[in-house]
């Protein structure tokens, strides 16, 4: 199958689906799509709610494509790639709507930003999540924002600092990360589409006022995301970094 984003609309739901043959990692051209969908399906008046998924059962996200990292060359294109986790995150906190986040296995680097920015997020017992920036030569600069946001700062250090290792999902819960966890992604899509269902009835107005509220704090996040992609983009293009995601790749 080829990458695609696309949404779908139903009984006031609008589901936006991601999908990369490579674990659902993230290249450019698919996080400039993904932005762009949260934005006009927050700005669509026959969506309530908003679904986030990704395709496939086995990983929501794989973070960063490997192959795009490696090809930066200079700085300016280095914040330009990393830019694109920042616009989704923006798109995600400015959306008027409710983000229910459905994830269905494991997520890492920038997936576990995506899953952050979600406003309740569902998850299966097989959605581990690793932070591995550093691991890599870089951060989660971009994401970090997000993510401590949901879990915390002692949660996020941990994951920042123990760069390889994989957070089971009932940790993820027990942290914030995830609002329930599942057996079965049966049993999540059940969950999902109850919530999404009950949602859509409730008042709009209701609603945006609601998620104002809940992400008070965050207005200077259009400058502090680039910013930290900014950063990113110098320290991808050192030897250390460049060394580490060739070893990674060959893995």
């Amino acid at each position: 199958m080829k990458e695609y984003v696309k949404l779908d609309i139903k009984n006031s739901v609008g589901t936006i689906e991601f999908y990369h043959p490579q674990s659902n990692a993230l290249p450019g051209n698919i996080l400039t799509k993904l932005a762009k969908t949260i934005q006009n399906a927050g700005e669509n008046n026959n969506i309530k709610v908003i679904i986030l998924k990704s395709g496939g059962d086995r990983a929501f996200c794989a973070g960063a494509s490997f192959d795009e990292l490696i090809a930066i060359r200079d700085e300016k294109s280095g914040k330009e790639f990393f830019a694109g986790f920042a616009n989704v995150i923006n798109a995600a906190r400015k959306c008027p709507k409710f983000i229910l986040g459905r994830i269905q296995g494991k997520a890492v680097g920038g997936g576990v930003g995506m899953a952050s920015a979600t406003d309740y997020c569902f998850a299966t017992k097989y959605a581990s999540v690793k932070l591995s920036e550093l691991a890599i030569g870089i951060g989660p600069f971009v994401v970090g924002p997000a993510v401590e946001r949901k879990i915390g700062n002692s949660a996020f250090c941990s994951m920042t600092i123990n760069a390889t290792k994989w957070f089971e999902a009932k940790w993820a819960r027990e942290k914030g990360l995830f609002s329930d966890i599942f057996d079965s992604t049966e049993e999540m899509d059940k969950e999902i589409l109850t919530l999404a269902s009950t949602l859509s009835n409730s008042n709009p107005l209701a609603m945006k006022e609601l998620k104002e509220i809940m992400w008070k704090g965050t207005e200077n996040w259009d400058e502090l995301l680039m910013k930290r992609a900014e950063n990113s983009g110098k320290l991808v293009l050192s030897d250390f970094t460049r060394n580490s995601i060739q070893k990674f790749k060959a893995n």
